[in-house]
């Protein structure tokens, strides 16, 4: 299976924007559909953003206009891009790798708090 390591999660103000980069540990994802969730307290885990290996992508309605999933197959790396940030975007971000005959895996998550 897919070690996927999720970076650049903090603390902004409403507003602000923060980049999610999600890298495999090893192995590449050039292949495999990524997909970014998350999960507040309380709340199920939800699809944010996805990317097929092609670079087509569905975003939840919650943050479409506001979030850009992106992928640089050459990084082998997946980005979030999140702007205009809301209270309401607080939560748990994970990175998620998926191939038919594969499966899935999971990054272990990075913390998201959009706070004044």
């Amino acid at each position: 299976q897919v070690q996927l390591v999720e970076s650049g999660g903090g603390l902004v103000q409403p507003g602000g924007s923060l980049t999610l980069s999600c890298a495999p540990s090893k192995s590449s994802i050039s292949v495999y559909v990524m997909g970014w969730y998350r999960q507040a307290p309380g709340k199920q885990r939800e699809l944010v953003a996805a990317i097929t290996s092609v670079g087509s992508t569905n975003y939840a309605d919650s943050v479409k206009g506001r979030f850009t999933i992106s992928r640089d197959n050459a990084k082998n790396t997946v980005y979030l891009q999140m702007n205009s940030l809301k209270p309401e975007d607080t939560a748990v971000y994970y990175c998620r790798s998926f191939r038919v005959g594969v499966g899935e895996s999971w990054g272990q998550g990075t913390q998201v708090t959009v706070s004044s």
